[in-house]
């Protein structure tokens, strides 16, 4: 299919905006921790590997912004708060696990094509790619 016969909604800048949001490498670790049950701020800070607080809290701030995950405070002392996945969190966790499924499944076959492209210098680089099919 040639980008010419993707259909692109009016307001695509808002879709641009969405994708932005969920594709983002903080989003969808956040969205994948959040799978296994509620999380804390300083637990999921813990597992999501590299986080910053602040980015963290741009992140989760972010996703309850669009619906996808909910805030709950504790009136403890010190305040607990919990972070969960909305019914269109756990969605979007869905199609996130299919990526990722996708991305195993086809693993080897990437690297290889990598492996290819590496291999094959800059002769071509610039160039339009070859297609197989015709139009």
């Amino acid at each position: 299919m040639s980008p010419s016969h993707i259909h692109v909604p009016a307001d695509c800048g808002t879709v641009t905006e969405i994708l932005s949001r969920v594709g983002d490498k903080w989003s969808v670790q956040v969205v994948v921790q959040l799978g296994g049950g509620p999380k804390r701020f300083n637990e999921l800070r813990r597992i999501v590997s590299g986080i910053s607080q602040r980015m963290l809290t741009l992140t989760l701030r972010g996703l309850e912004r669009d619906g996808l995950v909910t805030r709950t405070v504790y009136p403890t002392i010190p305040p607990r708060v919990d972070y969960q996945l909305t019914g269109l969190g756990c969605s979007l966790l869905r199609t996130v696990r299919g990526l990722g499924d996708w991305a195993i499944a086809n693993r080897e076959e990437i690297l290889a094509a990598r492996r290819r492209f590496d291999a094959g210098g800059a002769d071509d680089h610039g160039t339009e790619p070859k297609h197989s099919d015709a139009a």
